[in-house]
């Protein structure tokens, strides 16, 4: 007798939050020609090691995650995945600066600035 496996959908490597979503809606609305989606990874650089790294991109690498918001598509550089999975990406704002926040459970330690972690 054969068994039917049934595969459960994959979660996304990271959850954005609604204002995360927005801030990428509003990056694709004045996005440069040829813009495919906004993109994070986590270059090795700073202090403790690697930092996140959000850019436009103009090309889905084939192994990048792809998240579909609803401003557009938001890819997970597949080279940094692993360092991601869990965490959730939020935007804030307030008086003095403006930037994507990361909620990691893979990050072990951070620099004192918060520009950069280690895994």
């Amino acid at each position: 007798m054969m068994t039917e496996t049934k595969l459960r959908a994959r979660p996304a490597a990271l959850t954005l939050t609604e204002r995360a979503e927005q801030r990428i809606a509003d990056l694709m609305a004045k996005a440069p020609e040829g813009t495919v989606g906004v993109k994070l990874s986590t270059p090795r650089r700073g202090c403790s090691g690697l930092a996140y790294s959000v850019d436009y991109v103009t090309e889905a690498k084939p192994f990048d995650e792809r998240i579909e918001t609803p401003g557009g598509s938001f890819f997970v550089d597949g080279a940094s995945v692993l360092y991601l999975i869990g965490s959730t990406m939020d935007w804030v704002e307030d008086d003095f600066t403006a930037g994507f926040v990361f909620q990691n459970p893979n990050a072990k330690g951070s620099c004192g600035c918060g520009e950069s972690f280690t895994v």
